[in-house]
């Protein structure tokens, strides 16, 4: 009984973990990790990663560009709430990030202003870093800030907070700019 798989306690922690492994945007549960591109490039780097021996260098380079991809979304959705926050969303903040296969577009004619909108946030300000490639995620965020009339007080706002650099510059803490 203590090597069997009908042993519930035995399995929790692994289960765990192994929900933690296949959670790509740290969300707990997230089944909808593989609906974009972008997340079944993650996916398919754990998928390799898993058939390869632990001990391995390719293991530990996939596994060390897993870590990277993940905390860089991690930095990317932090960025956004700090802002819906600082724009007074602070109860709303994580809804509005929430993105998931059953997410829609509230009006078509929306899609071509959130792409732009997205487009010109990543051209303008450094609130994506600069080998980022946009997500399809971002797109719903936006247009949900242009059902409520928020999109350009967001865009000033990182504008500000996050302005854009000549590349190579780098932000201290110090040089940020001041929260509004």
């Amino acid at each position: 009984p203590l090597c069997s798989n009908n042993n519930p306690y035995t399995s929790f922690g692994a289960t765990l973990a192994r929900d933690e492994e296949q959670n790509l945007w740290s969300t707990p549960h997230d089944v909808t990790h593989t609906e974009a591109d972008d997340d079944r490039v993650l996916y398919n780097m754990i998928v390799v990663r898993n058939q390869l021996d632990k001990d391995s260098e390719e293991w530990q380079k996939l596994n060390y560009d897993i870590y990277t991809l993940r905390q860089t979304r991690k930095e990317v959705r932090s960025r956004w709430k700090h802002i819906l926050e600082d724009l007074g969303f602070q109860k709303e903040a994580d809804s509005l990030l929430s993105v998931t296969k059953l997410s829609i577009i509230s009006d078509s004619q929306n899609m071509g202003k959130a792409r732009d909108f997205l487009l010109k946030l990543s051209e303008e300000t450094n609130i994506f870093p600069t080998s980022w490639e946009l997500s399809e995620r971002y797109l719903f965020v936006v247009d949900r800030l242009i059902a409520l009339d928020a999109a350009d007080e967001f865009f000033k706002m990182a504008s500000v907070v996050y302005p854009k650099r000549p590349s190579g510059e780098r932000v201290d803490d110090s040089q940020k700019a001041p929260q509004c």
